[in-house]
Formats: structure tokens, sequence, C-alpha cells
């Protein structure tokens, strides 16, 4: 089959690999029909080279049709649509039924202390073949996949697997008040998501901060109020202030992560690493490691006093320096972590279902034949022809 996957900084190849197969009793493997780049495979592109091997396959927002199933599932047959959560999640452990399915005990990658194994996403999560595939081997296939209707078009229910539960519990998270205001800081997939599904759950104000023209003008077309950071620079917080009561807004979701704009010294700390030997590389970000915090510094200059953070932006370092004074000065509430896919669903579905108030079917931007994935690669992270959010159809 077909897959994309990882050669190096900055060199991605359409490669033939065996096909994926049945090793368990409880996998299937499902024929992939539409698979998404996602803002954090550019982290894997970029900066986490030290945790990949030369042919790792990437990607985790998969979905399909279920073209084999293992001898004990019971839950889904051939033929079946799906999508696939990115957190490889048991759905019986502890964890999975405390609605955490980000920290599954039974795919916890205890070798890097991590949380569940993620597909195509590194050693420090499982090393998992990932979804940019023609197929993909998906366990635990009574209690992982999310079964969909046939009938609407995978633009409808692609964004389960990641960008819709991302972005849901990013809103969660931040726990807006009723009529509350939001900022959201970068309006890539995520963040554009993050002030859809924010005004949709009733929140009075929602901003969205970012330095693409075209993104802002995306957002703005749905009724957000939209600052570029370009045009506003030091007096950003300012005048974000003055649109929310002088205050500040009662919620900031930092959508943007470990490699935000800014942050020379940080940016060239990344760029080394990224030229050492794997071995010495992943020691030093393990211990070392230090993300560009300019989105979670503008946060915690913008959020109101006794406000709340919420973190969907991943972020990677071991030694970044928080503000801990200001911090605790400001009585903020942070809340982060990877999305527990598989605990929103049931609040997703009906808005996917009935009707499309999110807007999902016309969310993606470019819709591209898998064997274009190094050039869209690269397109996306230099942010080149309008791309927000690219699909790939194997």
């Amino acid at each position: 089959m077909k897959a994309v996957t990882w050669q190096g900084r900055r060199k991605i190849e359409v490669v033939d690999v065996p096909d994926p197969r049945i090793v368990d009793p409880t996998d299937c493997v499902i024929k992939v029909t539409t698979t998404g780049l996602c803002g954090s495979d550019l982290h894997l592109y970029e900066v986490l080279g030290p945790f990949l091997d030369a042919g790792d396959i990437l990607g985790h927002e998969p979905m399909g049709v279920v073209a084999e199933v293992g001898s004990e599932v019971r839950n889904l047959k051939v033929g079946d649509r799906v999508v696939v959560p990115f957190n490889v999640s048991c759905g019986t452990c502890f964890m999975c039924k405390q609605g955490l399915h980000s920290q599954c005990e039974t795919t916890q990658v205890h070798e890097h202390g991590t949380g569940a194994s993620l597909f195509g996403y590194t050693k420090l999560y499982g090393q998992v073949p990932g979804g940019q595939a023609e197929y993909l081997r998906v366990p635990f296939a009574d209690t992982l996949p999310i079964k969909v209707p046939e009938g609407p078009p995978d633009d409808r229910f692609v964004y389960l697997s990641d960008v819709l539960p991302t972005a849901w519990q990013a809103v969660a998270y931040a726990d807006i008040p009723p009529g509350g205001s939001v900022a959201v800081l970068g309006l890539g997939p995520i963040g554009d998501m993050c002030t859809r599904i924010a005004a949709h759950r009733g929140a009075g104000t929602v901003i969205g901060i970012d330095l693409v023209p075209e993104r802002l003008a995306r957002a703005a077309g749905r009724g957000v109020q939209v600052f570029d950071l370009h045009q506003y620079g030091d007096q950003l917080a300012d005048t974000v202030r003055d649109a929310t009561g002088g205050r500040g807004p009662d919620a900031v979701i930092d959508a943007v992560g470990m490699e935000a704009h800014g942050s020379t010294a940080a940016r060239a700390a990344q760029t080394a690493t990224g030229f050492l030997p794997d071995a010495l590389a992943s020691a030093l970000m393990k211990k070392a490691g230090v993300d560009r915090l300019g989105a979670l510094t503008l946060a915690i200059e913008l959020v109101r006093r006794g406000g709340t953070i919420s973190l969907s932006g991943v972020y990677g370092g071991a030694a970044d320096p928080l503000p801990l004074l200001t911090m605790f000065d400001k009585q903020i509430q942070l809340r982060m972590g990877q999305a527990n896919v598989r605990r929103w669903v049931d609040d997703l579905m009906p808005l996917i279902t009935d009707g499309d108030p999110l807007g999902v079917e016309g969310f993606a931007t470019h819709h591209l034949p898998l064997d274009q994935a190094p050039q869209v690669y690269a397109d996306f992270q230099k942010k080149r022809d309008n791309m927000v959010k690219a699909l790939f159809h194997p």
C-alpha cells in the first residue's frame, strides 16, 4: 500500500509499505477513504525528528471502511463506516472509564513515561503506524472506532478523529461563563473550530488572534472579532482588554503550541537540536527542551484576573520558564492535555448528524491525493495557498 512516511527533518515521502494485518483477534483493518493533515504533524516535520525513525508512517486523523475484522470483534463488520480517534485507547481501563482516554493505562508508553499511545506520533507515544495511508490496523475494534452513518460525505465525520474533540475539550476546559468572553490564540484548524464551538455553546464575545490574513478573514466571516498580531503588536493586550470591559477575556485558549512565532533563542535551540545525533538530541529534549512560549505568555497577559487558560496547542519542552509570579498573582486557572476523543463523541455526534451548525462540510480548504503529501506538508508549514485544513484521499 501507499503511505506517507517521515524520512528526515522536512523530508516526507510517499512510499510502498507492507499492508497492515490483523495481529490480535480484537483488531480490525480499515480502508482509509479520508485522512487529515494536522498542525501537530508539523511538529514531526520540524522539531520532533529525534523521536522518529526513517520510514515511520504519519497521520492520526483517518476514517474509512472496515476491510477486515479479527475473530473476537463483535461490534463491527466488514463494510462498516468508521472514524478512528487519534488516541489508541482501550475504552475499558480505569482511565478510560474516567473519560481520560488520552491517559489509557493499557497503551501508556512506560519507556518514556507518557500517556496513551497515538497513531502516527513518534516513539514517545508508541511509534504506532499512522493513518496517512491506504489501510490502517486499528486495535480495540469494539471500543475504539466510531461508527458513523452512510450518506453524508466524509467531510461531515472525519473531524471526529481529532479537530472536533480537541476543540470541544479546549472550550469545555476554558469554562467560559454564559455570555462571557473568550480569546482564541491561533486560527489554524483547532483555533478556528474553537471559535465556532465557543459561539455555539453560548459565549457572548469570541475573539480570534492570528497573523495570517486569510485565517483572520475566515474567522471574521463567521462573526468572530479578529485582531491581527502584526497590526496591533505591543498594543494587542490593551486593545483586547478594551474589547472585554477593561478586564480582559474570561478565558483564553492557546491553540498554537510549541512552534509559536517569536522567541528567536528558543527557535534557534529547537533548530540546533534537530541537527544533533538522535540519541543525544532526544536526551536533551527530555531534560532541557525549550518551547517558543510566545502564545502562552500572551495568554497569561490577556486573561482577566481569576480567569482560565485552556491549552490545546502541543508543547514538548521539559524546561520551559513560566511566569509563575504573574500566574499566581492573577489567580489563573490552567487546564491542558491531549483531547480525550472518545469522551466527547456523544456531545458532538448530534452536531454533525442533525444539520451542520459548525460548518464542518466546508471546513477543509484543500482536498488532495495522498501522493501530493510532501508538497502539502511544505505548503501547510509555510501557510501558502490559503491552506488552513488539508484532507488527503488515498
